[in-house]
């Protein structure tokens, strides 16, 4: 079927690119190898960039506090290392003691530890009081001169039991024992950012060193959790050679042609080599969490690819030549495929109204690779098309064009009224019962450990244990107590009550396993004071009184500054699941706004937990500006693209209801929605909406230009483009559904949804969108 004249301004202009374009592919052809060869060297310098800053969402209020007291008291950034005894008895002996020295000399030596922040029984800032004949005495725990014999072992042993560190720093069970550091941003030995790969892989030689069949060690930590991740990035891209593989395969079976097989893959590739090329040149890189990105722009190249191809196969087997076909291809799809990568890249761009560095980098690394599709795929594909020559084509039947394809002309009966309410009346249980259904999806992390891995990984394993085995953990909500006007706020009683009472109500919440607070630890030191009398375990209401139990104020503690300036409250919680987070954030909430203490004022939030808390806040803040963002610029690009508020229904419609879907398995699966997962549904309206442009727009034009029946323009539609289309979203999905088997969970949760979406979008393009154009008249002639 030839094209018309160009009739109007738009088609004229497109009509002369087209032709510009061919005139100078010679140059276009040198130019593109010159630019893939110079950013194929350059991508060679990209680098992995991983950091913990990047995870924090900056301008949230609990950041604010959680940034301005980080370098003072015990960050989120934290790292633990169990030492557990396997042997008989409890750690008090020579050889336990021996490998917890080793391991906490190996810990404090770590680049990037804040050598501060490291306590374990042997460092200095964890110590023991007792009341003597002479008063408080506060000692190491570990003496210096400290020898492994009967006596020294019996007095470890009690100045242990003295510190209050069991359940901290010792397990429950006195079978192991821990070894906790901070880390630093920037690593102080060398100024630069901390390579979180090295600290990882410096952390599992410790658990190498001390391997014994009495000791075992667990390690749990940001740190580790990125190590982690980039050791299976190695599996990941196993994965994408899978991919490519199945698209190769599934490529040429559906092209027959070795040719156009080729061109297609290469094509695809070239935005991927272009982007990894520029990241250098901007000074970026790539971090763990957005490695998935490049083959996200790879699948949506070789989605537009077979679109272009197949046009240009179509013209070639209507008579034309190379070049005249590659031209007509480009006319037939500079509109629909232009206003579809757009689409992508405002998907993509959308996802940067999370306030969270990381998310910001995935979206401008997406969003500068679907711009760079817009000239492989509108440029240098038909360019690259008008040199095969059809020699190298499957023969085809010269009348096949002019015979109607039986399946599609059956599928064209979608657009009858009675086949199309019925579409309509299941579209509308489907939305119904997709709406129930997502109304239990849960916002953050769901389960303990690390939700990037499995649950049966090394390291979730190891974080069971330290759960099992302390009465703390990974999961520390900070929240701090700021005073102001006082000298000495820990001996003014009215703060120390509020301390107190904060102490006592968190105890008392679900999902909060203890509490650390200056207040506790005073209240223990008066009742030393007492000999160790229980009921003397209160806070005395003058400020001579409290002095009894003012060796608790000791900054070394990390509990307070000094002065008592500030005050470190520390909550260790079950878990940082999304519920758990919730309902704690709440109560203190509850306790702050009930709390009128003069001179103290309580602040959200630190600890990993806290950053946690913030992060779900931001996700459910951005999802629905994000999503009426993106509903809101496609809308805009379907009315300037067609003109018509039928179209952009019959466009958005369906992409409505595969969101509702979307959310609707992730709470089916217990995917819950977090950083790793909202983008997913960005990313599946920008690349489904493809589908409903293509076939819209061929449907318009055989109605307006040929004067077809709604029916005959729908089955012209799904010839052209509806074979391309489910073609390229089973292609797609299965490329992304082998992710599902990856040892990173963040990775097969992606790979899941991301499947779903390309399989029902294409499905609500083909039975849907027809049902909408029936019923909202699309095609009938109006009376002027």
């Amino acid at each position: 079927m030839s094209l018309t004249e160009p009739t109007s301004g738009a088609q004229r202009l497109i009509a002369q690119m087209a032709q510009t374009l061919i005139a100078w592919r010679k140059t276009v052809v040198i130019l593109t190898a010159l630019i893939t060869v110079l950013l194929g060297a350059s991508a060679m310098r990209t680098h992995l960039d991983a950091g913990f800053n990047k995870l924090i969402p900056m301008r949230h209020e609990y950041m604010a506090a959680f940034l301005q007291h980080a370098t003072t008291f015990s960050g989120a950034n934290r790292v633990l290392v169990s030492v557990k005894w396997k042997g008989e008895g409890d750690i008090y002996n020579e050889d336990f003691l021996k490998a917890l020295r080793g391991v906490n000399d190996e810990v404090f030596f770590t680049p990037g530890v804040n050598r501060g922040q490291v306590y374990s029984l042997f460092t200095p800032n964890v110590r023991y009081i007792e009341i003597t004949e002479d008063g408080f005495v506060g000692e190491v725990i570990i003496p210096s001169r400290f020898t492994p014999d009967a006596q020294g072992l019996a007095q470890v042993r009690s100045n242990v039991a003295k510190s209050g560190q069991i359940g901290r720093l010792v397990g429950n069970d006195l079978k192991s024992a821990l070894v906790r550091a901070d880390l630093l941003e920037v690593d102080p030995q060398t100024g630069k950012r901390l390579d979180y790969h090295d600290v990882a892989q410096k952390l599992e030689a410790i658990r190498g060193k001390f391997n014994d069949p009495r000791i075992e060690i667990h390690i749990v930590g940001f740190a580790k959790v990125v190590g982690d991740v980039m050791e299976g990035l190695i599996i990941v891209m196993g994965f994408f050679v899978i991919a490519f593989v199945i698209t190769a395969l599934l490529l040429w079976a559906y092209s027959r042609a070795r040719s156009l097989t080729v061109l297609a893959l290469s094509v695809a590739m070239l935005p991927v080599i272009w982007l990894l090329g520029l990241l250098p040149l901007a000074g970026y890189g790539i971090d763990p969490m957005s490695i998935l990105v490049p083959f996200l722009i790879f699948s949506i190249g070789v989605s537009h690819a077979v679109q272009m191809t197949n046009a240009w196969k179509y013209e070639v087997h209507c008579g034309e030549s190379p070049s005249n076909a590659a031209r007509n291809a480009f006319r037939r799809l500079a509109v629909p495929g232009t206003v579809a990568l757009l689409t992508n890249a405002l998907g993509f761009m959308v996802i940067m109204m999370i306030d969270i560095p990381i998310v910001h980098e995935l979206g401008v690394t997406a969003c500068l690779g679907v711009l760079l599709m817009v000239l492989t795929n509108k440029v240098v594909l038909p360019v690259s098309l008008s040199y095969v020559r059809p020699s190298t084509l499957p023969q085809m039947d010269v009348n096949q064009h002019a015979q109607r394809h039986p399946h599609w002309w059956r599928v064209s009966a979608l657009v009858e009224p009675k086949p199309a309410l019925v579409t309509l009346a299941v579209s509308v249980v489907l939305m119904v019962g997709g709406t129930v259904m997502s109304r239990h999806l849960l916002t953050g992390d769901i389960g303990a450990g690390a939700p990037e891995l499995r649950a049966e990984s090394r390291y979730n394993l190891d974080n069971a244990s330290i759960i099992r085995d302390y009465s703390i953990g990974m999961d520390v909500l900070s929240v701090y107590a700021e005073t102001s006007n006082l000298d000495e706020a820990c001996l003014n009683w009215p703060v120390m009550n509020s301390i107190e009472r904060f102490d006592q109500t968190m105890r008392g919440v679900d999902g909060v396993r203890s509490v650390a607070t200056v207040a506790g630890i005073a209240k223990l030191a008066a009742a030393g004071n007492n000999e160790g009398n229980p009921r003397w375990a209160a806070l005395q209401r003058t400020e001579a009184a409290l002095r009894t139990g003012a060796k608790a104020a000791n900054p070394e503690l990390g509990l307070n500054t000094d002065g008592c300036k500030v005050l470190h409250l520390q909550l260790f919680l079950k878990d940082h699941e999304g519920a758990t987070l919730k309902h704690v954030v709440g109560e203190v909430r509850k306790f702050i706004e009930a709390d009128k203490t003069p001179n103290l004022k309580y602040r959200l939030a630190g600890g990993n937990a806290g950053v946690a808390a913030a992060t779900n806040e931001a996700v459910e803040q951005a999802e629905v500006q994000m999503l009426a963002a993106i509903f809101g610029a496609i809308t805009l690009l379907c009315w300037l693209t067609f003109r018509s508020w039928r179209a952009v229904l019959c466009i958005i419609v369906p992409l409505a209801l595969v969101s509702i879907l979307c959310n609707a398995l992730m709470a089916a699966l217990g995917i819950g929605l977090k950083v790793a997962t909202l983008p997913v549904i960005a990313l599946g309206v920008g690349v489904g909406v493809d589908y409903g442009i293509y076939l819209f727009e061929r449907l318009q034009h055989e109605i307006e230009d040929r004067g077809a029946t709604l029916r005959e323009a729908f089955y012209e539609a799904l010839r052209q483009r509806g074979t391309a289309a489910v073609f390229t979203a089973f292609t797609m999905a299965i490329g992304v559904g082998t992710w599902a088997f990856s040892a990173l969970k963040f990775q097969a949760d992606m790979g899941i949804l991301l499947a779903f979406m390309f399989l029902v979008n294409v499905l609500g393009a083909i039975f849907l969108l027809p049902a909408m154009a029936c019923w909202l008249n699309v095609g009938v002639r109006r009376l002027p």
